[in-house]
């Protein structure tokens, strides 16, 4: 059959080629970093043998961190190490089935950073909330303790008054010191342990005088009510720079909101454009660099507004 196209008209178009050349730099990118490693020489620190030194040294941190943490929650950690191993399955199950199932690996690992970093972060943040709430009831367990030390009760027995009158967390605390000290365990012994428990600077003042007055006397109950006035102080000065930076760590999370709203806003108005930032290379960078750059700033934020008195 002839062919009838104008001899005037261009030529067809290949379509392959047209495809984007950003699809050759994930390649590129793996050929030279193996290229860098064979040339310096790091292949003998890459071995199979490094690397399960490596992960074992990074899963034992972990899990120490971590059952630090859970400890302070007064949570089970038993099987931690079972629950780490799972974890790191999920993380890289998950890694791999973004790359290679949906070719996005910018994406697997932002998902794969975030699903290890989370959970750890999360719960980082349970325990020093928890901390911060012992802090801020530590001033009037102190004022309780006084006051029981000044009708004439021993130690022990404050101990004993703070464990039922105070409220959680710090209640489970003083109960736990109470249980310990009425099984057999030394005073002294107990309050070390709490020390190392609580990482609390102002409950190592107060242990370091019940340990000072049982061992070499003094009056108890005026040293516990000036470090009582001075923790007082401390927590009015908290507070007062807490309401002098709500608004702007509320101004703070805003500008964390803002950049996904103004993203989803500009795919109503040109879905188009905004899909290229999901479905080629180059978009998928520069989206995976913003998320990073805006949550840096966040964090940045939330510790300038953060003083430490």
């Amino acid at each position: 059959m002839p062919d009838r196209r104008d001899p005037s008209a261009p030529p067809p178009r290949d379509e392959g080629s047209g495809r984007s050349p950003w699809r050759f730099v994930p390649l590129a990118v793996v050929v030279a970093l193996s290229i860098l490693i064979v040339a310096m020489g790091w292949h003998r620190h890459l071995s199979f043998e490094a690397f399960v030194h490596r992960h074992a040294a990074l899963r034992d941190f972990i899990a120490r961190d971590l059952t630090d943490r859970l400890r302070s929650l007064r949570v089970a950690c038993q099987r931690l190490r079972l629950g780490i191993q799972v974890g790191l399955v999920v993380v890289v199950a998950t890694s791999l089935v973004l790359g290679l199932g949906f070719g996005a690996w910018t994406f697997a690992v932002c998902a794969g950073a975030i699903l290890a970093a989370g959970p750890w972060y999360l719960v980082r943040r349970l325990a020093g909330s928890r901390r911060q709430k012992i802090e801020d009831q530590l001033a009037d367990a102190m004022v309780v303790f006084s006051s029981a030390i000044r009708a004439g009760l021993s130690i022990p027995q404050a101990l004993e008054i703070l464990a039922v009158e105070c409220r959680p967390p710090i209640k489970q605390e003083f109960a736990q010191l109470v249980s310990e000290y009425r099984l057999g365990k030394p005073l002294e012994r107990t309050l070390e342990e709490a020390k190392g428990r609580l990482k609390s600077e102002n409950f190592v003042l107060f242990a370091a005088s019940l340990l000072a007055s049982r061992e070499s006397g003094g009056r108890l109950n005026e040293t516990v009510d000036r470090m009582s006035a001075s923790l007082l102080e401390i927590q009015r000065l908290e507070r007062k720079v807490d309401s002098e930076t709500a608004q702007a760590r509320k101004s703070a999370i805003y500008m964390a909101v803002a950049p996904a709203a103004i993203l989803l806003l500009y795919f109503y108005m040109d879905p188009y454009s905004t899909q290229l930032l999901f479905t080629t290379l180059a978009g998928q960078l520069l989206l995976a660099s913003a998320v990073g750059l805006d949550l840096a700033a966040y964090l940045w934020a939330r510790a300038i507004l953060s003083p430490n008195i």
